[in-house]
Formats: C-alpha cells, sequence, structure tokens
C-alpha cells in the first residue's frame, strides 16, 4: 500500500478494524445464536478499501429450513400473535437495546456499507431508530383491530357482523444493502407489531447489522423462540426458499425490480402475498417560475450515498428557459462535491457497494457515451477521480446533457451518483416526461408557488413527491411505488396493514319477542 492510499485510507481502516472486533457473524434460529451448518462463512468487504473487514455465517439451505420452521412453529404454537401487550414490550426492549449500542451500530454501517459519516445523522441510522418501531408499536393500542358493521345483513335475518384483522402468519423480510436499518426495522416494526413471526435476510453485503440485531434479540429482549430469525448468506438460491417455502406466508422484499419479478413468480406457486418495495428514476421538476439558485441543493441529492437510493431524483427536468444556467450551476457544485472515506466527517459522496455495482455503472456511463451523451462532469474519460481512490468502488460524481428521454441512462436505474438533465417547453411537457418511465417511486416539484407545484404532483404517477422542499418520509408516512417501483406500502397505516389478513364473522342473533 502507497504511503499516500494508506493516509487517504487511513480512517477507514481503523473504523473497520473497530467494527470487526464487535461484530457479529452467528445466526439467529429458534432463539439461539448459532453458527451456520459446517461452520460455513464468507468474507464481508470494505466498499472503501476492498479490503476484508471479517466473516458473516454463511447459510445454506438446511439453516434456512431450520429458520422457517422455528418462525412457523412460534406462530402456531406461542400466543405472540395474539399478545399486544408481549409484543409491545419486546418491542419497547428492542428499541432500548439498540440505542445502548447506537454509536457502534454507526461505525458498522459506515465500515460495511460504506455511507458517509454524516449520512448516519438522517436515513441510514438516526430518523429510523426515532420510529420505525416506535410508530408501529404505538398502533397496537390505537389500530382499530376489529369493527361492527352496520345492518343485519341479507334474508332478513338478524346477524352481528364483524370485520376482524389477523397477522399475516410467516414473513419474510429481505433487505438491500444500500439503507439496510432503514429498511430492516421498517419491515421488522410493523410485521412484529402486527403480530407476526419473521424471517430477516439481509443483503450479502451488509450482514453484520442485521446479525448484531438478531444478537440484542437474544439477549436484551423478551420475544419467544423463534419469533425473530436472521439468516445470512451469500447463496441467492437459499434466500430464494424464502419465496417458495408453503409455510411462508408473505414476503417483503426491497431491492431491484428484476429480483422483485423472481421473488413474485416463484411465490405464485403457492399463492405467497408479497410487498415489493422496488426501483425507481424520479424526476426533479424545476418550473419556469422557480428560483434557479435553489436547484442545487435538491440536484446534488442525487448524490447522496454515492446515488445508492430508490428515490434519488436521477432525472433533472428543467423548463428551458432556465436550463443553461441550472446546468452550470449543478455541474460546479458537482465539481466540488467531496469524495471519499466514508470515515471522513466531511466526505459527502463515499463508495459503491461493490466492484460489480461499480461495473455496472461504468458500463451504463459508457453506452451513453456511445449514445451521443454531453458530459458535464464526471464520466470516464480523463480519469476524474484521484490515485488514492481507484482502489475502492468509488464513482464521481457525474452530470450528463445532451440525450432525450428515451435515452438508457434517462429510463434505467443506474444506482450510482449520475444525474441526466433534460429541458420541457412547458407543464404539460414536464409532466408528459416524469411520467415517461417504467418507474413510478418519488418526485420533487421547484415553483414559486405551492399551489402550482401541488398541481403538477397531482399528475406525476409515483408514490411520493415533495413540492418546493417538502418532505414526505417519516414512520407514519406510507412509502412505495406505481408500475415497476413495487407493490404495497412502507410505513404508515397503509404499511402495517399490508401485514395483516382480514376475517368478517357473521352471528345469527335469536328472535326478541313476537
Amino acid at each position: 500500500m502507497s504511503e499516500v492510499v494508506e493516509r487517504a485510507e487511513a480512517a477507514s481502516v481503523e473504523l473497520g478494524r473497530r467494527a470487526a472486533s464487535r461484530a457479529e457473524s452467528r445466526l439467529l434460529i429458534g432463539g439461539a445464536l448459532v453458527s451456520a451448518t459446517d461452520a460455513a462463512v464468507y468474507d464481508n468487504l470494505s466498499p472503501a478499501t476492498g479490503l476484508v473487514l471479517g466473516t458473516a455465517a454463511a447459510a445454506g439451505a438446511e439453516d434456512m429450513n431450520r429458520a422457517i420452521g422455528a418462525a412457523r412453529r412460534a406462530f402456531d404454537e406461542t400466543d405472540w400473535s395474539t399478545n399486544r401487550q408481549l409484543r409491545k414490550r419486546c418491542l419497547d426492549q428492542f428499541q432500548s437495546a439498540i440505542e445502548s449500542e447506537k454509536e457502534d451500530l454507526r461505525e458498522e454501517l459506515v465500515a460495511e456499507v460504506g455511507c458517509p459519516l454524516m449520512s448516519t445523522s438522517d436515513a441510514q441510522l438516526d430518523w429510523p431508530l426515532a420510529g420505525a418501531l416506535s410508530y408501529p408499536t404505538s398502533l397496537i393500542d390505537d389500530f382499530e383491530w376489529e369493527r361492527a358493521l352496520d345492518g343485519d345483513g341479507l334474508f332478513g335475518a338478524r346477524n352481528a357482523r364483524t370485520v376482524v384483522k389477523e397477522p399475516a402468519g410467516v414473513v419474510a423480510a429481505i433487505t438491500p444493502s444500500n439503507y439496510p436499518i432503514e429498511v430492516i426495522l421498517n419491515k421488522l416494526g410493523p410485521a412484529l407489531a402486527s403480530g407476526n413471526t419473521v424471517v430477516l435476510k439481509p443483503d450479502p453485503n451488509t450482514p453484520w447489522n442485521a446479525a448484531r440485531l438478531g444478537r440484542l434479540i437474544a439477549e436484551k429482549t423478551d420475544f419467544p423462540a423463534g419469533v425473530v430469525n436472521v439468516v445470512t448468506t451469500p447463496d441467492n438460491e437459499v434466500a430464494g426458499l424464502l419465496a417458495m417455502d408453503p409455510r411462508v406466508d408473505l414476503v417483503s422484499f426491497t431491492g431491484s425490480t428484476a429480483v422483485g419479478r423472481r421473488l413474485m413468480q416463484s411465490g405464485a406457486a403457492t399463492m405467497k402475498r408479497t410487498f415489493l418495495e422496488l426501483g425507481g428514476k424520479s424526476a426533479m421538476i424545476v418550473l419556469d417560475d422557480a428560483d434557479p439558485s435553489k436547484v442545487t441543493m435538491g440536484a446534488v441529492g442525487a448524490c447522496s450515498h454515492a446515488g445508492q437510493a430508490c428515490a434519488v431524483n436521477s432525472r433533472l427536468l428543467v423548463h428551458h428557459s432556465l436550463f443553461d444556467e441550472v446546468v452550470a450551476n449543478v455541474a460546479a457544485a458537482y465539481q466540488m462535491l467531496p469524495v471519499g472515506d466514508p470515515a471522513d466527517p466531511n466526505t459527502f459522496v463515499g463508495p459503491v457497494i461493490s466492484a460489480a455495482q461499480k461495473e455496472r455503472i461504468l458500463a451504463a456511463l459508457r453506452q451513453a457515451r456511445s449514445d451521443g451523451a454531453e458530459f458535464c462532469t464526471g464520466g470516464l474519460e480523463p480519469p476524474d477521480l484521484p490515485a488514492h481512490l481507484q482502489r475502492g468502488h468509488f464513482v464521481a460524481p457525474t452530470v450528463i446533457t445532451g440525450v432525450d428521454n428515451s435515452a438508457a441512462i434517462a429510463q434505467h436505474e443506474i444506482f450510482g451518483p449520475v444525474l441526466v438533465i433534460m429541458p420541457f417547453t412547458d407543464d404539460d411537457d414536464a409532466v408528459r416526461i416524469a411520467n415517461d418511465s417504467a418507474f413510478g417511486l418519488a418526485g420533487s416539484i421547484l415553483s414559486a408557488s405551492n399551489e402550482r407545484g401541488l398541481g403538477i404532483a397531482r399528475r406525476i404517477r409515483t408514490g411520493a413527491l415533495g413540492v418546493n422542499g417538502g418532505m414526505f418520509y417519516g414512520a407514519d408516512a406510507p412509502f412505495g411505488g406505481y408500475k415497476n417501483s413495487g407493490v404495497g406500502r412502507q410505513c404508515g397505516i397503509e404499511g402495517f396493514a399490508q401485514y395483516l389478513e382480514t376475517k368478517t364473522i357473521g352471528v345469527r342473533l335469536p328472535r326478541t319477542g313476537s
């Protein structure tokens, strides 16, 4: 290792050593922390350096089968699904347990996810920890578990009719690498609060944070054995068992659209319910009355966590009268973004998760260049990153113009720090371009008028929108997409209800009087 590289990576290397010394590398199955069959493990790599951080348990089919069986027994043979007070106590304990190791978890996320340290104060850790468990826990008391129907029903008979909400059963929670704690907690919270049992399968690139949660559940809570199981594995076939096993009632997946389709197809044989929070190609629309100086901050968001966010606004649609000014401002801002060691508190753009993901991004950029795209900054040539960032999985923040919305770079989810800027002529044209996508997850509008912005927002076929910087995120706010961006919603009442089944009961009442 050269002296320059060693200095540049020093913070990540040291943080990685600390994280490895505290990492949990066991599975949680049936209430016990256990090694994988034959003590199988795999390497957990640092996105920032490419070096091995440590190992995680590499579960096989036998381990997954045991985890599913444990979850099934916990649902069928304990009172977890009906004992609301127990659920509240366990979730409160879980919250406290995570809080007790919050700073260790923060370092662990930076080490294995490669997320910049500054991002852990928002969506990577602090935001979900503030509400992802506590909000669904509050619904245990507040949710309308039963409701009576008015009227007697058909045939003139006197009936008492009740609609009852019950947990779905065994939930397979399959989570991604980009915001692992955020997604995991927003799945575990409502699934467990509503009375289900869970098999959690985290992304193989980020196993430690999920394994830590498994240890906290085993050591610091009263969850009955098998209610939560955590299974780490690099084997996609082992993970795929969750979609095929008839003992699993519902698959809750966050990740790519391609994998979501495969899970839906695999689950069809057993009529398995699926919640899919998938990809996006969201548009930020800058109307002709917007203040150009306010565009840059929103545009920089496309580089948050190196662009590895499904809801990131990766298309910037700008009224033609403002186009040149906005492009110049955004390109200048991208050139100034601090790229580097995610453990450095000043870093804004860290690495992408893996060498494979870096190559996918670079392949998309090569295709865009071949298609005639103009690179205002970033791209491929000349080299856009200093030598000390060449070993980690870094991609330079990139601004592209000179393409229309039909180009692959404008249609495909890149999952990297890449922004495509395109002009439009009027409001109708902006809506047309924004909706001309296979995805429909999120988006935003900038305008001098909230009323005008809201009018545009109601015409965009996406699941979440912000007007003039409005924040749609929160544990109480349903999040999910239209079209190829998914099925169902995470968070809010809607996210809670998707883990429930609905039962209607009619009771024939005796006749009264003559």
